[in-house]
């Protein structure tokens, strides 16, 4: 069930970079014929292209750690089974004291106050051209970590590797 999840997500993923992507350059493109040719160009291209990265960014990350493109720690599997299992435990891990600080204040701030975590207070600040809350650029954030967390729960229930002896030529 966690691969068929991680797997779902990464599909879900795969589609939003995508279109986050697609209004990356749209956006671009917009900004600099408006600018080079009309020589007016409209004021929410740069910030609809700069949210747009973010998006791109965030989720783009969530594929890159489902295909294990992420910085890794021990890049080779090790052939002692103890020793695959303690390294990957250090990458859990390590993944983990870093992803789930982050989650806890997107919803509370110090104190445990919930107004004054990460994405009510982005719930109050309009964007300056777009006219939206930024809570919509803001959201990006938790969704990434979650998708994390989900593909790092995919592994811990993967088939071990098969050692390079093991394969045949």
């Amino acid at each position: 069930m966690a691969q068929r999840l991680s797997a779902f997500v990464d599909r879900v993923a795969d589609v939003t970079a995508g279109v986050a992507i697609v209004v990356l350059v749209a956006a671009v493109m917009l900004q600099v014929v408006a600018r080079y040719v009309f020589q007016s160009p409209p004021p929410w291209t740069e910030e609809l292209a700069r949210y747009a990265m973010i998006w791109a960014g965030l989720i783009g990350a969530t594929m890159s750690f489902k295909r294990r493109f992420d910085p890794a720690l021990f890049s080779a599997v090790p052939r002692n089974p103890w020793l695959a299992i303690v390294a990957g435990l250090i990458q859990s891990l390590t993944v983990l004291i870093y992803l789930i600080p982050i989650l806890w204040f997107t919803f509370f701030g110090p104190n445990m106050n919930v107004n004054r975590g990460f994405l009510l207070r982005h719930s109050r600040i309009t964007s300056e051209t777009l006219d939206i809350t930024t809570f919509w650029v803001a959201i990006a954030v938790p969704i990434m970590i979650i998708f994390i967390l989900i593909h790092l729960v995919a592994r811990w229930f993967e088939p071990p590797a098969p050692e390079a002896h093991d394969i045949e030529a």
